[in-house]
């Protein structure tokens, strides 16, 4: 990733010196305040509008991003008119001379196929009309040309040739960088999926045994523990949001430790400890019923008596600081590391690999989990949860029926 943004730099450079088009145009000594000169000024002035720009081709280009980009990218340029084309059609054509069009989608055949930008006069009869040269800029993603960049001027023109060409490769910036955060969100998909996949059959064909075994003898009881079941599935196999809150995650990990409790009674003791504040902050979706999954399995292994878990929940200033530990087994911490660095996939070591891999995609390597563990002394686990982190959002609270 470093390498990327590395490369995002340098992409940003040229886009300034296409400013200095820009800054011809608009940039007077008089208006610059405490700006500088007007070279600092068409500066900012470049810097300000490519931002407004980016936000639309952060999601990747279709019409309607290519729309709410447009006017924004011909004044980054100062040019009458500009279109954005995929590699199929004009998305848009913003500005004047849209009766070009359909002569431009002709034009566009050649630069698509080849990668090369041109440019080219544009027929046309009318007095009145302002654009007459056309630049093809084509936008290039990993190699592969996924549309184009139009601008069109009153007469040719050698700078607005290498502006064009500037400006269409930021945008290629833009789209690249939509390429990752789509790729992001399939891979914490394809994670979510895995975690769904591990939900235990013999969890399920035990809460269900358990519900049974009181059908009859506690009718009362049968009808809450279902009920605990259904919200518990329906929370899991939700199918919107790649973030939850941290109310909604300990709420279906309450209905899971009401199906265990059921099956185990007084063999499994927990303790919560929850700060309100904390309640709202958002993190990824399922990421931290596994972990308590995880205590229970190994707290009740190997154990006659109690298996005593607790999970707190503190606000810690920028961060909530969440805490999952258990008094059973314990592991190997040398195995631990092996489990956390994909060598091996022991019953139950996936949620844990998951979890933390999940964790630092979203918030950065010095978010993972932090493990404290040895043979028979138990499991401790803490996650770091920022409260405020660009990109996590959750959906909030689910309801149904």
């Amino acid at each position: 990733m470093s390498g990327f943004l590395a490369g995002l730099c340098v992409a940003a450079l040229p886009l300034l010196a296409a400013g200095f088009w820009l800054g011809r145009r608009t940039a007077r000594p008089e208006s610059q305040g405490g700006l500088g000169t007007p070279v600092e000024h068409a500066t900012f002035q470049t810097l300000h509008t490519a931002s407004l720009a980016a936000p639309p081709l952060r999601e990747g280009l279709t019409g309607e991003t290519a729309r709410r980009s447009a006017r924004t990218l011909r004044s980054l340029l100062g040019t009458d008119a500009l279109c954005l084309a995929d590699d199929h059609d004009v998305l848009v054509w913003d500005g004047a001379g849209s009766h070009h069009r359909a002569e431009v989608r002709e034009r566009l055949a050649g630069p698509l196929e080849t990668g090369r930008g041109e440019a080219f006069r544009l027929d046309c009869d009318a007095p009145d009309c302002p654009v007459r040269w056309a630049v093809v800029a084509p936008l290039t993603v990993d190699d592969r040309v996924r549309g184009a960049l139009v601008a069109c001027a009153p007469r040719e023109s050698a700078v607005l040739l290498r502006a064009a060409g500037e400006v269409a490769r930021w945008v290629s910036v833009q789209l690249e960088l939509a390429d990752l955060d789509q790729s992001r969100t399939r891979l914490i998909e394809a994670e979510i999926k895995v975690l769904r996949a591990q939900i235990s059959p013999h969890f399920i064909f035990n809460s269900l045994a358990v519900i049974a075994s009181f059908v009859r003898t506690d009718p009362e009881r049968a009808r809450e523990l279902l009920l605990e079941f259904a919200d518990f599935t329906r929370y899991s196999f939700r199918r919107h949001g790649e973030f939850t809150t941290l109310a909604d995650e300990l709420h279906a990990i309450d209905h899971y430790l009401a199906l265990v409790r059921a099956r185990f009674g007084d063999r499994l003791s927990v303790t919560l400890q929850i700060a309100p504040e904390v309640l709202p902050v958002a993190l990824p979706f399922l990421c931290l019923q596994p972990l308590v999954e995880n205590a229970v399995k190994h707290g009740l292994e190997g154990k006659a008596d109690t298996c005593r878990i607790q999970i707190t929940a503190q606000d810690a200033g920028a961060e909530a600081l969440v805490v999952i530990e258990d008094d059973g087994a314990g592991m190997d911490p040398a195995l631990l590391r092996r489990i956390l660095a994909g060598e091996v996939s022991p019953s139950g070591g996936i949620g844990l690999s998951n979890v933390d891999d999940r964790l630092r995609q979203v918030y950065g390597d010095d978010h993972g989990l932090v493990i404290e563990t040895a043979v028979g002394a138990g499991m401790k686990i803490t996650a770091r949860l920022p409260k405020y982190q660009p990109g996590v959002h959750s959906a909030g609270r689910l309801t149904g029926t």
